[in-house]
This record gives C-alpha cells, structure tokens and sequence, in this order.
C-alpha cells in the first residue's frame, strides 16, 4: 500500500507541474502525466516516419512498381486475414484509414498474366517486433506476398537513404 500512495503523490505532483509535464485524465479520473520533452520527441518522431514513409513509396513507384496502402491486418489468434482497424484522433476529429500491417502492397507486371506482389513494411531502424515478424512468416506462408520487404533508413550525414532488407534473408524462413 505504501508504493501505491507514493506512485499517487508523484502523479499529483507531476500534474501541479504545467512548466515540464502534460497531464491528462485516463477514462476512470487518473492523471496521466507526460514530460512535455517526450511528447514533442514523439511528435517529431512520427512526423519523420510519415516523411519516410512517403519517400519510399515515391521510390518504389519510380522503380515501375504499383504501391498501395496495406488496410489488412492478421489475427495471429484465429490464423485469419481482417480488416486493420481505424484510428480516431479526437483532436484534429481525423479518422486514419491505412493502419495496416505492412505499410504497402506493392505490385509489378513481369510477364502476361503473371505478378510481384510484395509487402513492404517501413521502419526507420529496420527492426521488427516480435509479433511484426510473426505476421510476416504468415503472410508469406500464406502465399498472399512473395516477398516482404523491410524499407530502413540509412543515414549518409543529414540525408537519408533507403536500403531494402528481404524478410526472408534477415530472419529466415
């Protein structure tokens, strides 16, 4: 009980300090304190990966590939494919469509009657989670992609490039 009224008093306190923290209400009246350091990092952070995002989309279309938003998910549960669910952003009153994992579907024509269709999923540093990795050993098992690649952002002083990591050859099969 003692480190339960202590994490209590740090909240309290924590949300008495309008200079450092920004202190929200969960949904039963507990304040949510966070360093106001930490929500412009994050607000960068997702602007950034929303700018990349968009460079390699513009790359993979200029390499005569066909690129669309993923609106799929996989329920790793059932072993089923659905559809990814909505985000509703009560400020800006958004609602975001593509959450799909991956980030694109990307289709190229090789010969008549014949496609690529790949997943490419975008990660500034490369590396998939746990679960990230599970859905892509059943979508390829699956046979819904060829290929998934991994787009990472490689730095080159402040310009950033794009390296394409198959799945397959950073995690095996």
């Amino acid at each position: 009980m003692d480190d339960n009224k202590k994490e209590i008093m740090k909240r309290i306190e924590e949300a008495g300090d309008p200079e450092n923290y920004e202190t929200t209400w969960d949904e039963k009246g507990v304040p949510i304190s966070k360093k106001k350091s930490k929500v412009k990092m994050g607000r960068v952070s997702r602007a950034a990966g929303g700018r990349f995002e968009l460079k390699v989309r513009k790359d993979l279309e200029s390499k005569g590939r066909v690129i669309d938003k993923w609106s799929n998910n996989v329920d790793l549960e059932t072993g089923m494919l659905i559809p990814a669910k909505r985000k509703f952003n009560p400020f800006a009153k958004v609602l975001t469509i593509g959450v799909g994992f991956p980030d694109f579907v990307s289709i190229k024509k090789i010969s008549e009657g014949v496609y690529s269709v790949m997943g490419v999923e975008v990660k500034m540093n490369g590396t998939l989670s746990k679960v990230e990795k599970e859905k892509c050993a059943w979508y390829l098992k699956e046979g819904i992609f060829s290929e998934i690649l991994i787009a990472k952002a490689v730095r080159d002083g402040r310009k950033i490039g794009i390296e394409y990591v198959d799945f397959k050859e950073k995690y095996g099969k």
